[in-house]
């Protein structure tokens, strides 16, 4: 017989998420913690929006954090959200034609070398 250990995050006695690991337990009840604050902080800016949208919002921001730290510090999107953005917008495109083709490599600028960031 096997004994096993989980972790269970449970948020107004209902059971959110059951993890193998205390860590991943801690992590996702702090994103959860901050998803909390978001929705709050949302509801009190003013702006006329309900509830379970402000709590999507929030969820999703909570989630995001790192992208969201990104956006803040530098007023650009992370690269890897970029790439998606761009791949979203090429796929609603108009098919290719000759004039509107991808550069070859000649033309193509060399990709940029990241920034070492300070952690604040």
């Amino acid at each position: 017989m096997a004994v096993e250990t989980k972790f269970v995050v449970v948020r107004k006695g209902e059971e959110k998420m059951t993890f193998a690991n205390k860590k991943d337990a801690d992590a996702y009840d702090k994103m959860l913690d901050m998803a909390d604050t978001f929705t709050e902080w949302l509801s009190q800016s003013g702006l006329e929006i309900d509830e379970a949208l402000a709590e999507n919002i929030a969820l999703h921001l909570a989630e995001q954090k790192d992208a969201v730290q990104h956006i803040l510090r530098t007023s650009k999107l992370p690269e890897a959200v970029a790439v998606v953005v761009e791949e979203t917008a090429e796929e609603t495109a108009e098919p290719e034609t000759a004039e509107h083709a991808e550069p070859t490599a000649e033309e193509t600028p060399a990709p940029k070398k990241p920034r070492a960031v300070k952690a604040a």
